[in-house]
């Protein structure tokens, strides 16, 4: 068998590898939720990435645009001690801490996408340089307000959290909005 065989699923999500050391386990369930997101949110008009489900306010667009954040914030800021950078340097998180799922409003498809796409693209050259320094057990450069520093490890099963959560909750808006539906 061919360790480094990529399987892509039906979606065109990349599987997971189902033999790989803790480091390809982890990043393979990681790529696996980030493509999730890109295929609920494929194709959608300013329409669809507005679109609600009940009473909540969530919408696919704020949650692009919070994953961007989350990306960010977790590979750079925390992991490597970054500063924040261009959106996120310029908001007023103490008056408004819900300002990426708000603000995705008044943004585009095309820049939501290609927002968190190239933030994406800068955490993953984050995590291998992290991994090339450290791997899984290299604590953080940045401390909790406790002085404890989470881990490589922490810091991916955290992302791993955050996508499938929020893939859950794209499942519905997505169904909602125009009948698509997860699939296998």
């Amino acid at each position: 068998m061919d360790h480094g065989e990529v399987h892509v699923d039906a979606q065109g999500r990349p599987e997971p590898p189902v033999d790989g050391d803790e480091a390809a386990t982890l990043l393979g369930f990681l790529e696996f939720h980030r493509a999730t997101l890109a295929w609920k949110v494929g194709g959608l008009d300013a329409a669809g990435l507005a679109a609600t489900v009940g009473r909540s306010t969530m919408t696919l667009g704020g949650m692009l645009k919070h994953l961007a954040y989350v990306e960010d914030w977790w590979c750079g800021r925390v992991l490597h001690g970054l500063p924040a950078t261009p959106p996120w340097d310029a908001v007023d998180w103490r008056s408004d801490p819900d300002w990426d799922w708000r603000s995705a409003a008044d943004d585009s498809p095309a820049r939501l996408m290609e927002l968190w796409q190239a933030t994406v693209g800068r955490s993953r050259t984050q995590v291998v340089e992290a991994l090339a320094d450290g791997g899984l057990a290299r604590p953080s450069a940045r401390a909790w307000p406790d002085g404890r520093r989470p881990s490589m490890r922490w810091v991916l099963v955290h992302l791993v959290e955050e996508y499938a959560r929020h893939n859950g909750h794209a499942d519905l808006l997505r169904e909602a909005y125009d009948g698509a539906r997860q699939g296998e």
